[in-house]
């Protein structure tokens, strides 16, 4: 019961029809350690988001997997309490913790009730400073991650996503899962566990929001409790990666009726200044749906696919435009053709105007929506930071959106596509379609 009344408070809407009225304070703790806050004393609620930044790219050689499986273990027993004592622990005070971990980051995420929040900060901070990493859970929990990548060898998308990310990326920590394999997650140690959250989970690299019924000077005192205790300096992030991926196709056979298609080449980096150009291109292109583009042409008017959509990937260390699709074998070279078409062929001749004003009533109607919730808000400011934007973007953002030009979009697609240096990784068994392509 006390569960379903968290999970209703964590969806209550705050502010969202007016974005400027989401007042974010930048609190410091008297430790030193920063935060960007939200008070929202309507509800007896907090959403507590923390990033520690490196996340999977510190893997070490050979230890492919350690991050991954390390943020698993990190609710399996802390201090005295075993997993099941630990588990219970955070159900009785109805708190809410979940630990992630991918390429650029580790997310630690918290809900808990005012009522609650000194006994659920303390529970908190004893799975961040005092995991146990005891061998029953490292087993159990290898054995699940194990089975994770067993079946992701057989998975036709994670196949394709894989093939794409080593082509791309090489010995780069982002040419690999970060999954790791089952020789690299078989091999890991309890002490490999130990290692990889000290040099992972470090004040260095830590980020902060929170947003709910906390005050300033209450959300300091709680992060210098929280992190104070955790290392000052983390592990040497890696440097940029190398983007190798050279134009073609390469074919990964796969006994299917269909084919799934990952593509892509060089993207942009999010601090660029035609970033938001590059936004509404890849909106108009392959973002919005069924109404973009490429959907327009691959599905609507020829039937080669269900669906295809594309996404701009700007991660710390590498930049990537990326797409995918899946088609039947006999249709997936006309498929391929199609899109390298239309990326020509935007690339050439931009948009229109009718494009650019539909794109931007989507994705300025649309930001606000994203608002909607303690936990979501404390999202989307922790993301921020990583991002390097500042507090005023949340009201500047669609600003950036409206003023794109038609002219900005034909400069910007003209400079950064181009359909020969697009790769396509197809796992399946196409027709007429031969690697190398």
């Amino acid at each position: 019961m006390i569960r379903a009344i968290l999970a209703g408070l964590a969806v209550v809407l705050l502010a969202v029809p007016a974005l400027a009225e989401v007042k974010v304070q930048q609190v410091t703790s008297p430790r030193g350690l920063h935060a960007w806050l939200v008070e929202e004393h309507a509800l007896p609620f907090t959403a507590l988001e923390i990033r520690f930044r490196g996340g999977t790219s510190l893997d070490r050689p050979g230890k492919r997997g350690e991050t991954r499986l390390m943020a698993a273990l990190i609710e399996e027993g802390a201090g005295d309490l075993d997993a099941q004592a630990f588990a219970e622990a955070r159900e009785a005070l109805a708190a809410e913790f979940s630990f992630d971990a991918w390429d650029d980051a580790l997310s630690v995420s918290a809900r808990f009730l005012t009522e609650n929040r000194d006994a659920s900060v303390k529970l908190l901070k004893s799975a961040l400073t005092r995991t146990r990493f005891d061998q029953d859970a490292v087993d159990r929990v290898r054995a699940q991650v194990v089975s994770i990548i067993q079946s992701e060898d057989k998975d036709p998308d994670a196949i394709a996503g894989r093939v794409f990310d080593e082509l791309a990326f090489g010995d780069h920590p982002y040419g690999s899962s970060r999954n790791g394999t089952v020789e690299s997650v078989s091999a890991l140690t309890r002490e490999d566990m130990f290692d990889a959250q000290d040099r992972v989970m470090a004040r260095d690299r830590v980020y902060v929001s929170a947003v709910g019924d906390i005050t300033a000077a209450e959300l300091g005192a709680l992060m210098d409790d929280l992190l104070g205790e955790l290392p000052e300096i983390g592990g040497l992030i890696p440097p940029r990666a190398e983007l190798l991926l050279p134009p073609g196709v390469s074919v990964v056979g796969y006994d299917s009726p269909q084919s799934v298609v990952v593509f892509g080449q060089e993207g942009i980096r999010r601090d660029d200044p035609d970033f938001f150009a590059a936004f509404v291109l890849n909106h108009i292109l392959g973002g919005q749906g069924f109404a973009s583009r490429l959907m327009e042409e691959v599905r609507e008017k020829r039937g080669l696919t269900y669906g295809i959509g594309t996404y701009l990937a700007p991660m710390d260390l590498a930049e990537t435009w990326q797409g995918s699709f899946a088609s039947a074998n006999e249709k997936v070279a006309e498929a391929i053709g199609v899109v390298r078409t239309e990326w020509a062929r935007i690339a050439a001749e931009g948009v229109s105007d009718a494009e650019l004003q539909a794109a931007k009533t989507y994705l300025t109607g649309s930001y606000p929506l994203r608002f909607d919730g303690n936990g979501p808000i404390a999202d989307i400011l922790v993301g921020m930071q990583l991002d390097g934007l500042p507090v005023d973007y949340l009201v500047n953002r669609n600003s950036y959106v409206e003023a794109v030009t038609a002219e900005d979009i034909k400069r910007v697609a003209g400079g950064l596509l181009n359909a020969d240096d697009l790769r396509f990784v197809v796992v399946g068994q196409p027709q007429g379609l031969d690697q190398g392509d």
